[in-house]
């Protein structure tokens, strides 16, 4: 393993627990921190690989859950692998299906052994052991790879909670044991909700097992802002310095700061295209909903500190325009906006680590976010 990856530390802000680092992998080297758009289906929805190439994009994330189920995993192995299906020759990091286990929990069946999935497009059964999650990846072949976790929902009682933790670690070791491939990065998942003892039990059990990199999930859940930063302050510290961590599902621009103030290194969301396809975009000054009157007659540009496609080209009416009209066109500008601001925000943010001024960034950006229009 040691051959294909390797994650440097650059930097270390003096103000926080920011880091700046770079981390080797087969397909690349990725600069973190990083934000991974999310390309559940092999796509990263409206966008092509060279559009997310343009904005800044090093690294993609997919779905091991949901390409199984279609198109399977053996026929995009025997096609030539994930990298080569969708045309992205940067590094690709797959889910477990993990976060499906909460997600689609009314689908689902659960133990010990393994998680039986009603499949939500046909009915079909799927099921997913931590033995199969890392079959489906291998053949993936994306270059990191997450072990099969209990994603448990916020408002679990403790009982439940320890329960998923222990499950957690326990198919963390068949995971391990079940790899054949050398060319990817297997990540553990640290989970037990926002309850610190479960999250130091469950990082204790995961750290001897000495995986490549750690991901903090179960966040994001439900739970508020505030509470998921409080459980960073206590997790992240459990987690080895020398290693990439992985904050799962994150999240607004905000939570990117406040993680990254943290020690989060890598982040995924799919807040970026999602809220594009639906007349939102983050800007500089805060949040856009494009569908609002005002914007009827603004000839500005939707961000005037942003150099996509939709910004240099085109005015707040003509955007909001597409959207009322139903074209299109409107979800894809804003899809590749959106992603663009945030390869932008990672980028600031890695700047502020490399110069110490984390906490200066920190305190003038969340001071132009307070509004929406």
């Amino acid at each position: 393993m040691a051959s294909a990856f390797s994650f440097e530390l650059e930097a270390v802000d003096s103000g926080t627990s920011a880091r700046a680092g770079r981390w080797s992998t087969p397909h690349g080297k990725v600069e973190t921190p990083a934000f991974m758009p999310v390309g559940t289906l092999g796509t990263v929805k409206g966008l092509l690989p060279e559009q997310l190439r343009l904005v800044g994009v090093q690294m993609v994330l997919a779905n091991t859950y949901h390409l199984a189920l279609r198109p399977g995993s053996e026929l995009v192995r025997d096609l030539g692998g994930l990298h080569r299906f969708m045309d992205w020759d940067g590094p690709i990091l797959t889910d477990s299906g993990g976060f499906q286990v909460f997600s689609l929990a009314q689908l689902r069946q659960l133990d010990d052994e393994k998680a039986v999935f009603r499949s939500h497009i046909d009915g079909s059964l799927l099921e997913l052991s931590p033995e199969r999650a890392i079959r489906i990846q291998e053949d993936l072949g994306a270059d990191c790879i997450m072990c099969l976790d209990e994603c448990a929902p916020a408002d679990d009682s403790p009982e439940r909670l320890r329960t998923a933790v222990d499950r957690t670690t326990l198919w963390a070791q068949r995971c391990r044991d079940a790899q054949k491939r050398t060319d990817q990065a297997l990540f553990g998942i640290v989970q037990g909700g926002t309850d610190e003892a479960l999250r130091i039990r469950s990082a204790a059990g995961l750290v001897p097992l000495n995986f490549p990199g750690y991901a903090v999930g179960g966040l994001s859940v439900g739970e508020p802002p505030s509470d998921m930063y409080r459980t960073l302050d206590f997790t992240v510290p459990q987690l080895p310095d020398d290693r990439p961590r992985y904050l799962m599902g994150v999240g607004t621009p905000t939570d990117l700061i406040e993680a990254v103030s943290r020690g989060i290194d890598l982040f995924d969301c799919v807040m970026p295209t999602r809220h594009g396809r639906n007349a939102m975009a983050f800007t500089s000054t805060g949040a856009i909903r494009l569908r609002n009157a005002i914007h009827a007659r603004d000839e500005t540009p939707l961000d005037s500190e942003c150099c996509c496609t939709a910004c240099r080209r085109y005015s707040r009416a003509y955007l909001r325009h597409l959207f009322i009209a139903g074209e299109m066109l409107g979800p894809i500008l804003l899809s590749l906006h959106n992603t663009a601001f945030y390869q932008k925000l990672v980028r600031e943010l890695r700047i502020a680590v490399n110069s110490g001024t984390v906490t200066e960034f920190r305190a003038n950006h969340l001071a132009q976010w307070n509004r929406q229009t």
